[in-house]
Protein backbone atom coordinates (compact mmCIF):
# COMPACT_ATOMS: atom_id res chain seq x y z
CA UNK A 1 0.00 0.00 0.00
CA UNK A 2 1.37 3.38 -0.79
CA UNK A 3 1.82 5.69 1.56
CA UNK A 4 -0.68 7.96 0.29
CA UNK A 5 -3.20 5.13 0.76
CA UNK A 6 -2.18 4.11 3.80
CA UNK A 7 -2.41 7.91 5.19
CA UNK A 8 -6.34 8.55 3.88
CA UNK A 9 -7.16 4.63 5.11
CA UNK A 10 -6.35 5.86 8.75
CA UNK A 11 -7.71 9.45 8.41
CA UNK A 12 -10.99 7.97 7.53
CA UNK A 13 -10.72 5.23 10.20
CA UNK A 14 -10.54 8.76 12.62
CA UNK A 15 -13.19 10.31 11.08
CA UNK A 16 -15.70 6.90 11.09
CA UNK A 17 -14.87 6.57 15.37
CA UNK A 18 -15.04 10.26 15.66
CA UNK A 19 -18.38 10.76 13.66
CA UNK A 20 -20.60 13.27 11.98
CA UNK A 21 -19.11 16.54 12.80
CA UNK A 22 -20.87 18.34 15.84
CA UNK A 23 -22.91 21.98 15.07
CA UNK A 24 -20.83 25.28 15.70
CA UNK A 25 -22.83 27.45 18.13
CA UNK A 26 -22.80 31.16 16.60
CA UNK A 27 -20.19 33.06 18.23
CA UNK A 28 -21.37 35.84 20.32
CA UNK A 29 -20.41 39.30 18.18
CA UNK A 30 -22.55 41.93 20.17
CA UNK A 31 -19.32 43.37 22.02
CA UNK A 32 -19.57 46.06 24.32
CA UNK A 33 -18.75 49.37 22.25
CA UNK A 34 -16.11 52.32 23.05
CA UNK A 35 -18.42 55.19 24.49
CA UNK A 36 -20.95 52.46 26.00
CA UNK A 37 -20.28 53.20 29.39
CA UNK A 38 -19.35 56.44 30.92
CA UNK A 39 -15.97 57.01 32.49
CA UNK A 40 -15.73 56.45 36.26
CA UNK A 41 -12.98 58.25 38.57
CA UNK A 42 -13.88 56.87 41.56
CA UNK A 43 -13.95 53.33 40.18
CA UNK A 44 -10.83 54.00 38.47
CA UNK A 45 -9.23 54.82 41.93
CA UNK A 46 -10.46 52.14 43.40
CA UNK A 47 -9.26 49.70 41.14
CA UNK A 48 -5.93 51.14 40.83
CA UNK A 49 -5.71 50.74 44.97
CA UNK A 50 -6.91 46.88 44.28
CA UNK A 51 -3.67 46.06 42.35
CA UNK A 52 -1.42 47.77 45.33
CA UNK A 53 -0.79 51.27 44.27
CA UNK A 54 -1.03 54.33 45.83
CA UNK A 55 -3.24 56.61 45.11
CA UNK A 56 -1.41 60.07 46.18
CA UNK A 57 -3.32 63.94 46.67
CA UNK A 58 -0.60 65.39 44.43
CA UNK A 59 3.00 64.52 43.05
CA UNK A 60 4.16 66.90 45.67
CA UNK A 61 2.61 65.02 48.31
CA UNK A 62 3.91 61.82 46.45
CA UNK A 63 7.55 62.36 46.58
CA UNK A 64 7.63 64.26 50.00
CA UNK A 65 6.09 60.67 51.99
CA UNK A 66 8.87 59.33 50.41
CA UNK A 67 11.37 61.68 50.76
CA UNK A 68 12.76 61.79 47.34
CA UNK A 69 14.41 64.64 46.00
CA UNK A 70 16.05 63.44 42.84
CA UNK A 71 13.22 62.13 39.97
CA UNK A 72 13.76 61.57 36.93
CA UNK A 73 11.05 63.35 34.56
CA UNK A 74 9.33 62.53 31.00
CA UNK A 75 10.52 65.00 28.86
CA UNK A 76 7.03 66.33 27.87
CA UNK A 77 5.87 66.83 31.08
CA UNK A 78 5.52 69.90 32.91
CA UNK A 79 6.21 70.26 36.21
CA UNK A 80 7.82 72.29 38.24
CA UNK A 81 8.80 71.30 42.09
CA UNK A 82 10.09 73.01 44.90
CA UNK A 83 12.51 71.12 46.52
CA UNK A 84 12.61 68.17 43.71
CA UNK A 85 15.40 67.98 40.86
CA UNK A 86 13.73 66.93 38.33
CA UNK A 87 16.40 65.25 35.72
CA UNK A 88 14.65 65.93 32.34
CA UNK A 89 15.07 62.41 29.97
CA UNK A 90 16.49 65.02 27.37
CA UNK A 91 18.80 63.66 25.95
CA UNK A 92 18.14 60.12 26.86
CA UNK A 93 19.50 59.24 30.03
CA UNK A 94 22.05 55.81 30.73
CA UNK A 95 20.60 52.71 32.68
CA UNK A 96 23.40 53.63 35.09
CA UNK A 97 21.84 57.68 35.18
CA UNK A 98 18.34 56.43 35.75
CA UNK A 99 19.32 53.53 38.54
CA UNK A 100 20.87 56.38 40.38
CA UNK A 101 17.63 58.23 40.64
CA UNK A 102 15.25 57.81 43.36
CA UNK A 103 12.21 57.45 40.70
CA UNK A 104 10.39 58.42 37.69
CA UNK A 105 7.33 60.97 36.87
CA UNK A 106 5.41 60.65 33.79
CA UNK A 107 2.03 61.06 32.30
CA UNK A 108 0.04 59.18 30.93
CA UNK A 109 -2.12 58.29 27.18
CA UNK A 110 -4.81 56.98 28.80
CA UNK A 111 -6.30 54.97 32.20
CA UNK A 112 -8.77 52.52 32.40
CA UNK A 113 -11.44 52.69 35.00
CA UNK A 114 -12.73 49.17 35.15
CA UNK A 115 -9.68 47.50 35.32
CA UNK A 116 -7.88 50.40 37.37
CA UNK A 117 -4.84 50.42 34.09
CA UNK A 118 -2.80 53.48 33.37
CA UNK A 119 -1.24 52.89 29.39
CA UNK A 120 1.83 54.75 28.56
CA UNK A 121 2.19 55.07 24.45
CA UNK A 122 5.71 56.70 24.37
CA UNK A 123 4.63 60.20 23.93
CA UNK A 124 6.63 62.76 25.39
CA UNK A 125 4.38 63.24 28.67
CA UNK A 126 4.90 59.37 28.72
CA UNK A 127 8.58 58.71 27.70
CA UNK A 128 10.26 56.23 25.97
CA UNK A 129 10.03 52.86 27.92
CA UNK A 130 13.33 52.29 29.36
CA UNK A 131 12.32 55.80 31.38
CA UNK A 132 9.47 53.45 33.60
CA UNK A 133 11.35 50.19 33.44
CA UNK A 134 14.67 50.77 35.25
CA UNK A 135 13.94 53.42 38.16
CA UNK A 136 12.41 51.47 41.52
CA UNK A 137 9.53 53.76 41.45
CA UNK A 138 6.86 55.40 39.05
CA UNK A 139 4.78 58.08 40.14
CA UNK A 140 2.41 58.12 37.50
CA UNK A 141 0.12 61.85 36.65
CA UNK A 142 -3.50 60.65 35.35
CA UNK A 143 -5.61 63.93 34.14
CA UNK A 144 -9.45 63.11 35.38
CA UNK A 145 -10.07 63.87 31.30
CA UNK A 146 -7.84 60.81 30.36
CA UNK A 147 -9.85 58.28 31.95
CA UNK A 148 -12.30 55.79 30.61
CA UNK A 149 -14.63 53.23 31.18
CA UNK A 150 -13.57 50.32 29.90
CA UNK A 151 -10.77 48.44 27.65
CA UNK A 152 -12.28 49.23 24.73
CA UNK A 153 -12.31 53.02 25.10
CA UNK A 154 -8.88 52.34 25.67
CA UNK A 155 -7.76 50.73 22.44
CA UNK A 156 -10.07 53.33 20.64
CA UNK A 157 -8.21 55.99 22.32
CA UNK A 158 -5.02 54.44 21.38
CA UNK A 159 -5.43 53.75 17.71
CA UNK A 160 -3.36 56.86 16.63
CA UNK A 161 -0.01 55.63 18.60
CA UNK A 162 -0.83 52.20 17.82
CA UNK A 163 -0.91 53.21 13.79
CA UNK A 164 1.83 55.15 14.49
CA UNK A 165 3.50 52.60 15.34
CA UNK A 166 4.65 53.57 19.16
CA UNK A 167 5.10 50.76 21.38
CA UNK A 168 1.88 50.93 24.27
CA UNK A 169 2.71 50.03 27.80
CA UNK A 170 -0.77 48.94 30.05
CA UNK A 171 0.16 49.19 33.50
CA UNK A 172 -1.98 47.48 36.39
CA UNK A 173 -0.49 47.81 39.69
CA UNK A 174 3.39 47.58 40.40
CA UNK A 175 5.70 45.25 38.29
CA UNK A 176 5.13 41.26 40.18
CA UNK A 177 5.36 38.02 39.20
CA UNK A 178 4.84 34.38 40.96
CA UNK A 179 7.05 31.79 40.89
CA UNK A 180 6.22 28.24 40.19
CA UNK A 181 5.40 28.19 44.13
CA UNK A 182 2.88 30.89 43.56
CA UNK A 183 5.14 33.18 45.90
CA UNK A 184 4.61 37.41 44.56
CA UNK A 185 7.52 38.96 43.71
CA UNK A 186 7.88 42.57 43.06
CA UNK A 187 9.97 44.87 41.24
CA UNK A 188 11.38 42.40 38.80
CA UNK A 189 10.21 43.44 35.10
CA UNK A 190 10.11 47.35 36.71
CA UNK A 191 9.34 49.32 39.03
CA UNK A 192 8.56 47.33 42.83
CA UNK A 193 6.23 51.14 43.94
CA UNK A 194 3.83 52.55 41.41
CA UNK A 195 1.97 56.17 42.89
CA UNK A 196 -0.34 57.51 40.54
CA UNK A 197 -1.98 61.00 41.04
CA UNK A 198 -4.77 62.11 39.42
CA UNK A 199 -5.51 65.95 38.61
CA UNK A 200 -8.77 68.04 37.18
Amino acid sequence: MSADRARAAVLGRIRTALGPAPDVPEIPRAYRQAGAVPPDVDRFVERVSDYRATVQASVAAALAARGFARIACAPGLDLELPGVELVRDDPPLSADALQALDGVVTGCAVAVAETGTVVLDASPACGRRALTLIPDYHLCVVRADQIVAGVPDAIAALDAAARAGRPITMISGPSATSDIELERVEGVHGPRTLDVVVVA
